[in-house]
């Protein structure tokens, strides 16, 4: 079991971690702006990249159908 005085001062020093990084975050002008184009270029590879190149192609299939098509792919034929 952990101690109050051991659990308390873990608290403080997560806080003062996390006032760090705020502080940090709230004091950016050039980092705000490369931040969203970091967040923009992950959008970009993960949602329409997706959509585009990685079509679902177990899309409207049932279950039986689904079952079959995933056995036909993963065993290879001699």
């Amino acid at each position: 079991m952990i101690s109050a005085t051991r659990l308390n001062s873990t608290m403080k020093a997560l806080r003062n971690v996390l006032r760090f990084y705020i502080d940090g975050f709230r004091e950016m002008t050039l980092g705000r702006t490369l931040w969203a184009i970091i967040l923009i270029k992950l959008f970009v590879m993960f949602a329409i990249l997706r959509l585009l190149f990685f079509p679902d192609l177990l899309a409207g299939k049932d279950t039986t159908e689904r079952a079959d098509y995933v056995l036909e792919n993963l065993i290879p034929e001699n």
